[in-house]
């Protein structure tokens, strides 16, 4: 493991520590309808979670952001949720897969339940900003579950594009999946062997192999894979990428060779990914994605 893992590991214990002290504050003011998102209700930036925020001319469609497995709505984006918000996109984060008893760690629920709670989220932003679409952007489970909404939901007429940071599109071991266990103190914990959202990833898995026959796509959406080399979780790398028409598929070492980001790194604190990300929901202005966007 490289040394850069191992150096996440306070980081992620430190974010933990950050949800734990918000959620206090979100139970207060969350209304009976919106416990949902309770804590996603106390991201600290204007225009995250604010359902009074309208899509401007510039970014007409909100943004949802979907957290990977063992993430919640807020820590998974407090790096990239105020990256796109300081750029005049209303952005929204959704809580998915959670199990009783599991507070904090989600995305452990059956993946097609979670993604009838992706667009039951999605169906709210839409009326609540008047958009007639959204974009997606997902980390790890969070790139790939959209996939199931988009195909089997009626997805892909909400939908404009779907962005993934290391997404398992094609799967991932069961060991692949529990090396994320270390990063999440007291996790392991918590957990009993009874997580559909982590069997429903593995590779081969009944789940995967219905969302993957008959292609990766659908018509309408476009499709962004940004994937690290170095990733521990999702491997080999390249299986996350899709095939299909509208397709881009990213290695962020093609874009900076010295870009170290593993698994957790290219969601939570990457603003080379972050850069690519903001390509991809405005491909009509899109700059030049270099090691130099670390200051972008």
């Amino acid at each position: 493991m490289l040394p850069w893992n191992r150096a996440l590991r306070p980081l992620a214990a430190l974010l933990l520590a950050a949800v734990a002290a918000t959620l206090p504050t979100a139970a207060a003011h969350a209304s009976t309808a919106g416990h949902a998102y309770a804590a996603a209700a106390a991201a600290p930036s204007s225009g995250w979670n604010d359902y009074r925020c309208k899509p401007s001319a510039a970014h007409p469609r909100p943004v949802v952001l979907v957290h990977g497995t063992l993430g919640n709505s807020v820590d998974n984006w407090l790096a990239l949720a105020p990256y796109l918000t300081v750029r005049g996109y209303c952005v929204f984060s959704v809580d998915y897969g959670r199990l009783p008893g599991v507070p904090l760690f989600h995305g452990l629920g059956p993946i097609d339940e979670s993604a009838g709670q992706l667009s039951v989220f999605v169906d709210k932003v839409l009326a609540a900003t008047g958009a007639a679409e959204a974009d997606l952007v997902g980390h790890s489970q969070g790139g790939m579950m959209p996939r199931y909404y988009l195909k089997f939901l009626g997805g892909a007429a909400k939908v404009n594009a779907l962005i993934g940071l290391a997404p398992d599109n094609h799967g991932t071991t069961l060991s692949g999946l529990t090396r994320l266990l270390p990063y999440f103190p007291g996790a392991e914990d918590l957990l009993s062997a009874a997580t559909p959202g982590l069997a429903d990833q593995i590779v081969g898995s009944d789940f995967l192999t219905g969302l993957n026959k008959g292609g990766d796509t659908v018509p309408g959406v476009r499709y962004t894979v940004i994937a690290t080399r170095y990733d521990e979780v999702v491997t080999p790398w390249r299986t996350q990428f899709l095939s299909g028409p509208n397709v881009r598929n990213v290695l962020l070492q093609d874009l900076c060779p010295l870009d170290l980001s593993e698994h957790l790194a290219i969601g939570l604190l990457d603003r080379i990914a972050f850069h690519e990300v903001a390509n991809a929901l405005d491909p009509a202005h899109a700059t030049a994605t270099t090691c130099a966007s670390v200051l972008s």
